[in-house]
């Protein structure tokens, strides 16, 4: 029982995150230390059905449950607190990077040269991609516009991206979904699923945006999980140092993004951001040190 309250929570933890831009639901899974069971469940769902499918129920409910109670509840938060808000995450991020460092190295030993560039290679590669999303985004669709078959067929493909990236830590489904511009009228139309019993009208435009972006999602779980699993049966050790490397550049990454600046400064949300930076940090401090320990 209590097994399967806690992988509710962690799916309500996972889908909560995927409401903010630049933060990762894989980075949160690494975290709370759920993600191997997560890479198992999807990506071996066949060997064992009865098993993952119960996994997979109970988490995807929380991340529902996550997507949807806190969809308003955090853009309000990101709109008035977003400096503090996004520092809570960061600290989160920093809190884990010593365990995860440890984790990866050989008793006794430090890391070899290439298992290095096993990390600095990601570490560099989510900063370039934070940039390029500031340079190359494209502009946000109209989500009052009439959403046609290829928009949907876009949709679909950008589930699937978004997907590869959601198994990521590190590396945010939203970010991309923001760099291909749909981020707000999908974001509208999660927010407009508890509006449908007092409006069923809405149910066909959120369906068209929901649907192929949820299978294009569903796919690109499968597909990366199966990916990941495989690799960490083979290379733990090598998965685990690319993992580092995407917590260490997810941070500057985090830093780099507009809605980070989307609040007012002042002396308040700055204070604020440090204790949330802090408390995040101490948080994921101490659950690394139960899990790694």
């Amino acid at each position: 029982m209590l097994k399967a309250i806690r992988t509710v929570i962690n799916g309500l933890a996972f889908g909560i995150t995927e409401t903010v831009p630049g933060v990762s639901g894989g980075t949160i899974a690494v975290i709370l230390g759920f993600y191997d069971d997560l890479i198992e469940a999807i990506g071996s769902f066949q060997k064992n059905i009865r098993k993952h499918l119960r996994f997979l129920l109970l988490f995807f409910i929380g991340a529902a449950c996550g997507l949807l109670a806190f969809s308003r509840v955090m853009s309000y938060l990101l709109d008035h607190y977003s400096f503090p808000m996004i520092l809570f995450f960061i600290g989160l991020v920093v809190g884990i990077i010593p365990y995860m460092y440890r984790n990866g190295k050989e008793r006794g030993r430090g890391y070899r040269p290439f298992e290095t560039v096993l990390i600095l290679i990601p570490a560099l590669a989510l900063p370039v991609m934070s940039h390029l999303k500031r340079v190359y985004a494209v502009n946000p669709v109209d989500a009052a516009a009439d959403i046609s078959v290829p928009f949907m067929v876009f949709l679909f493909f950008a589930g699937i991206l978004a997907a590869a990236a959601m198994v990521l830590p590190g590396v945010s489904g939203s970010f991309f979904l923001l760099l291909l511009g749909v981020y707000q009228p999908v974001m509208d139309s999660v927010k407009d699923v508890s509006a449908v019993f007092t409006n069923i009208g809405l149910l066909p435009d959120i369906g068209k945006v929901l649907l192929p972006l949820g299978a294009g999602i569903i796919i690109g779980c499968i597909t990366m999980s199966k990916m990941i699993g495989i690799l960490l049966k083979s290379y733990y050790r090598q998965v685990n140092l690319v993992l580092l490397g995407l917590l260490l550049g997810s941070v500057y990454a985090l830093f780099n993004e507009p809605g980070v600046y989307q609040s007012d400064f002042s002396v308040s949300l700055v204070t604020a951001g440090i204790v949330t930076f802090l408390l995040g940090g101490l948080l994921s401090f101490v659950l690394g040190r139960k899990r790694f320990l």
